[in-house]
């Protein structure tokens, strides 16, 4: 069963002089359910604005979006922050944790957007993620490391069928973007959802069997002459 469809996308935005710059232009793209594929590309390349509009934050200028059998794409925005909440989990590279409440606090918000607050479950996958003894740290307190591992918590808190991460281990040292790709993959497989994850980075590239070049399947730019 594919978990994700996408066909035709495309996202375009205005440069300063008011001319389109297309950024997004994908003819077909598929990911099966509890796959685990990473998409190589180096910054400014649009992977970024790609997981937004699989996402559905970003609307699509045309195509289709098509999440667990829900068309992401045609949904008004309503009905696309509740299927967000409900079948993907998104980890972004800058974390978004908000900054004002505990680890516990940013988990369990994530679940009241879902099939609501768990304390329970918050807690086992806070322990799960190694953070047992932070559930009332704040984010200032703690190390990058530790706010990236909140940030998978609170990914995989609705039990999502997809999981989207972009650049995960960016911020992060070799020691603790290994530890972190692996709890990634480790805990996408416990709850068997699918992994669609963006990198520029070789160490996390070589960590994933199918590896696809982001370049190469989004047909933006035009071909050098």
């Amino acid at each position: 069963m594919r978990v994700l469809e996408i066909s035709d996308l495309r996202k375009s935005f205005l440069r300063p002089d008011g001319t389109p710059h297309d950024v997004v232009n994908i003819r077909a793209f598929a990911l099966e359910e509890a796959a685990h594929v990473a998409l190589r590309g180096e910054s400014g390349s649009g992977k970024t604005t790609f997981l937004n509009l699989i996402a559905g934050i970003l609307k699509p200028d045309s195509g289709r979006v098509a999440v667990a059998g829900c068309e992401m794409s045609r949904q008004p925005e309503p009905e696309r922050d509740r299927l967000r909440a409900t079948t993907l989990g998104y980890i972004f590279q800058t974390f978004n944790l908000l900054q004002g409440y505990t680890s516990m606090e940013n988990v369990l918000l994530g679940m009241s957007f879902g099939r609501g607050a768990d304390c329970e479950q918050a807690r086992r996958l806070l322990d799960r993620v190694g953070l047992r003894d932070h559930l009332n740290h704040y984010p200032r307190q703690l190390s990058t490391g530790q706010q990236q591992r909140v940030a998978v918590a609170r990914a995989l808190a609705n039990q999502p069928k997809l999981v989207l991460a972009d650049e995960p281990t960016g911020n992060l040292d070799s020691t603790n973007a290994r530890e972190v790709l692996t709890l990634i993959r480790e805990t996408c497989r416990e709850n068997a959802a699918a992994l669609l994850l963006v990198s520029h980075d070789r160490e996390t590239l070589g960590q994933f069997g199918e590896v696809q070049d982001f370049e190469s399947l989004n047909n933006s730019r035009p071909p050098e002459k």
